[in-house]
Formats: C-alpha cells, sequence, structure tokens
C-alpha cells in the first residue's frame, strides 16, 4: 500500500505489521460521526484530553482507506493500545486538523 498521502490530509497508523492510511474522507467522517456524534464536540474532547479510546479507535475504523478484508475493528483499537496515546497522537492530529480546517 502507497504510504499516506500529506497533500490530501492522511495519516498513517501501524496494524500489526502493515501500515494502514487513513483518510478523513467525507463519507469516512459522516460514518464516523453516525457512530461517535458531532465531530465538533470531538475535537472539543480532544482538546480538552477527555477523548475516549473507543472514540478514537472508531475514528481511526472509519477513516482507515482500503481496509484488507482481514483487518478487524478490534485490530485497530489493539493497535491504538500498543501504539499509546503518545503515539497515535500525530496520526489524531492530522484528521483533526483536517476536519477542522479541510484541505
Amino acid at each position: 500500500m502507497p504510504p499516506a498521502n500529506a497533500r490530501r490530509g492522511e495519516a498513517e497508523l501501524r496494524v500489526g505489521g502493515a501500515m494502514l492510511v487513513l483518510r478523513p474522507s467525507f463519507a469516512a467522517l459522516v460514518a464516523a460521526e453516525a457512530e461517535i456524534g458531532p465531530l465538533f464536540a470531538l475535537v472539543e474532547r480532544a482538546a480538552d484530553g477527555r477523548l475516549a479510546l473507543g472514540e478514537l479507535a472508531a475514528l481511526f475504523w472509519h477513516c482507515a482507506k482500503d481496509r484488507p478484508d482481514t483487518l478487524t475493528r478490534e485490530a485497530v483499537g489493539e493497535a491504538v493500545v500498543a501504539a499509546g496515546l503518545a503515539g497515535v497522537t500525530p496520526a489524531l492530529r492530522v484528521l483533526i486538523g483536517q476536519i477542522l480546517q479541510g484541505r
């Protein structure tokens, strides 16, 4: 899989031995919002340090571009736990930036 394209607002997340590209497309953000609520509220919770682990995993899951059929949502959540909050913050920062500023 090609690396994330910063010009498209993409980020990367290592899941197992593979690098997953996260692209905050309109469809992905609508799906995330349907599950975890308004994106502006998500951004506010993140800024206040109140973003729940499940919300973070859900955002990454919905933004995952070209998800392999073998990838599970649980694996994405486990990757978040394995990397730790400091490890996934760069990807989260890119996605939040796209939510707030767009392309």
